[in-house]
């Protein structure tokens, strides 16, 4: 017998790609080249130190307006690769206690599939090693975002929908926000042999709902055409309807209202309802001529409003009635129409028409996602920008206008938040970061662009030796009456943009006329629609920044064994280590570290049971230890289990690799699985007097 029930769906929508199970790894030694690898590959899950190469630093200028957000100063260069800068970020206390799950904005403009190879950002990737690349980064990202952060992606044509799938995969297709389309060129390219690609996009996503955008600035024209102050009120308003939908499930909000002139009733349309408690609608009516609430027996009229019969209509809403004549009514609602500013329920010309006042709103604009290239600039502004720096090189094909950051860091932090941007190349995030007073974390991989870009650009930033970009601001404004002294404002609902290309268009017309025109008449349209730009610093320098740079690993291969590499000894390996183990280094005789209670000792050389009493012998009473060898002798795992319940002792490189291979729920790697070492064979006389373990980094 056939089964009746419902067929069960599996699967997921989800884009597939070669090796995708895999991860990549970067091979070309400061180069954009790769290769894929098992995800538990020691050189993908090592955690790299960070090695501090310089500090760059300015005090803030006298000059700049207290009005301005301060400058940061506790910032982040980082030369590497982003898969190292990242996990460094995430894992190592000194830094994961900083950035961990409190980074604001995430922008990350990687490298383009386009097939190009430019000389200082390569691009020649193929779409499994691209698609590989950004999903392995943002799941390195997501760690970091606070609850309320946004990951921005800007992507070509080349690989914008391939990587919404991909984001949706990472981020949660609910935490979609928007696609945005930058209009980065305003003219065709003609040797494009079929269309003209005229704009980039920008993949939005939120960490949660808790993400909510910052407005943008209202546009002067939305402020003047349409919001006015016709009545005398001193917040602008338009014309907004008094009623609101559902008056089927609304019936109570459904009912007359007398007109305090003609004494016409006035009522919703079909299927609408007043939008407000009759308790408002009638203490706003009262302000025209006295009124009362009174049942009228309208229900005939009301039902039919509601779209039911009368029978099934709400009985006893009373009507909004004149408790006064309808004579006297208009006395005072004429009297109260010419005083002016009239109440928030308006009868323009006293008509029989109920509208409500819409206030203009002073909480900004709602952003869209259309950015034209006027507003934001577009290529060719980032490049002039760009020259500006590096007048004698073309280091980049489409750098980004400093005012397109601008925005995207306008909407979605505030002064004092942190940015990421793990694909720095120019450092044009970093650079309009730091001017717009948040903190800020970029790296780049490729050592000769930090150096000639990356680093001076930054430097310059800091210093106030940057004039371009969003260091200033040029806005038109009206410079009406300004010859005579008295500053007035453009005629009503006309923008500075708009005045001066009324004078321009004025200007061509008049010469271009056959006869004659009044001059005075011209000289008064122009005198009333003059405007000027007014030019206004916003950077001033100040802040500081720090370089960092990746570390090497801590392994080399030699003959197909993983060993420890040269550097790696004495105190540089006590570093190394906690860094694996996601432990504050922090040298404390023969402790590299603590954490809550377990200490942690790394030896460079051999651990036997003479060893383990002596580190045993400087714990605290309740405290275990974590020991991590080079050489461990015979009888040393069971002495330190004796010695210490719940203590461990562990070979370097060996467990080390070990753990990268079962790294799977926990965080750190290390934490999974306790299984000891085959012991070395040694005799006591080779173990060491006492534990060598966090000195200085001599070797490092």
């Amino acid at each position: 017998m056939a089964s009746n029930s419902t067929p069960r769906h599996q699967g997921r929508l989800e884009l597939t790609w070669t090796d995708k199970d895999k991860t990549l790894l970067s091979t070309g030694d400061g180069k954009y080249d790769y290769t894929f690898v098992d995800p538990t590959d020691y050189r993908v899950s090592e955690v790299r130190l960070l090695h501090e190469v310089g500090r760059v630093e300015a005090p803030t200028p006298e000059s700049r307006p207290a009005e301005l957000p301060q400058p940061t100063s506790d910032n982040l260069l980082i030369t590497g690769d982003a898969m190292h800068a990242l996990d460094a970020l995430a894992k190592i206390p000194a830094y994961s206690e900083k950035y961990a799950g409190k980074v604001k904005l995430v922008y990350i403009d990687p490298p383009f599939n386009t097939g190009q190879a430019f000389t200082h950002y390569e691009d020649n990737i193929t779409h499994s090693i691209w698609l590989t690349l950004l999903r392995d980064r943002i799941r390195q990202i997501r760690p970091l975002l606070a609850d309320d952060a946004s990951v921005w992606v800007h992507l070509d044509h080349m690989e914008s929908h391939r990587c919404r799938v991909v984001l949706d995969e990472e981020l949660g297709e609910n935490n979609f926000v928007a696609e945005v389309a930058w209009q980065k060129a305003d003219s065709p390219r003609n040797d494009t042999r079929l269309l003209s690609t005229s704009q980039d996009t920008i993949l939005v996503y939120r960490k949660s709902e808790s993400w909510v955008p910052n407005r943008m600035p209202r546009l002067a024209a939305s402020n003047t055409s349409r919001y006015q102050q016709r009545d005398g009120d001193p917040i602008p308003w338009r014309d907004g309807d008094a009623t609101a939908g559902k008056a089927a499930t609304n019936h109570p909000m459904v009912y007359a209202i007398q007109h305090p002139v003609t004494g016409g009733l006035m009522y919703p349309t079909a299927g609408r309802c007043w939008g407000k408690a009759q308790s408002w609608m009638l203490e706003q009516m009262s302000e025209y001529a006295p009124y009362e609430l009174r049942d009228i027996g309208d229900e005939a009229e009301r039902a039919r409003i509601c779209g039911t019969t009368p029978g099934m209509v709400k009985a006893g809403v009373p009507a909004i009635m004149l408790s006064v004549s309808v004579e006297e009514a208009a006395k005072h609602a004429r009297t109260r129409y010419d005083a002016g500013h009239w109440p928030d329920i308006v009868m323009l010309g006293l008509r029989e028409r109920i509208q409500r006042k819409k206030h203009l709103e002073d909480n900004g604009r709602v952003p869209e996602t259309l950015w034209l290239g006027s507003e934001v600039g577009g290529n060719l502004r980032g490049k002039i920008e760009i020259k500006a720096l590096f007048p004698d090189e073309h280091p980049f094909a489409t750098p980004k206008p400093e005012r397109l950051l601008a925005r995207v860091i306008h909407i979605a932090s505030n002064p004092g938040d942190i940015v990421l941007d793990c694909f720095a190349g120019s450092g044009t995030t970093a650079a309009v970061a730091h001017k717009m007073g948040r903190r800020w974390v970029t790296s780049e991989l490729l050592p000769e662009t930090v150096a000639r870009y990356t680093l001076p650009r930054l430097t310059k930033v800091v210093n106030g030796q940057d004039p371009g970009g969003i260091t200033t601001i040029t806005e038109r404004v009206s410079a009406v009456g300004e010859d005579e002294g008295e500053e007035r404002d453009l005629p009503t609902g006309m923008t500075p943009e708009e005045a001066q290309e009324f004078n321009r268009l004025l200007t061509k017309v008049t010469k271009a006329a056959d006869e004659d025109l009044d001059a005075a008449t011209i000289r008064a349209l122009k005198a009333a629609t003059k405007t000027k730009n007014v030019t206004t610093d916003n950077w001033h320098g100040g802040g500081s920044f720090t370089h960092l740079q990746v570390g090497e690993s801590m392994f080399v291969e030699m003959a197909g064994m993983v060993l420890l590499a040269d550097w790696a000894t004495q105190g540089a390996l006590a570093e190394a280590m906690c860094a694996q183990l996601s432990v504050a280094y922090e040298p404390d005789g023969i402790f590299a570290g603590k954490q809550g209670r377990a200490r942690y000792v790394v030896i460079d050389g051999m651990v036997g049971p003479g060893t383990i009493a002596s580190i045993v012998d400087r714990l605290a009473e309740g405290e275990m230890v974590e020991v991590w060898a080079t050489q461990i002798q015979d009888g040393a795992v069971e002495a330190l289990k004796q010695a210490r319940s719940g203590s461990r002792l562990e070979l370097i490189p060996d467990k080390v690799l070990d753990n990268y291979r079962r790294k799977s729920a926990r965080k750190s790697p290390f934490g999974a699985g306790r299984s000891m070492p085959s012991p070395r064979d040694a005799d006591d006389s080779a173990e060491p007097a006492a534990a060598v373990a966090a000195t200085d980094r001599e070797s490092a």
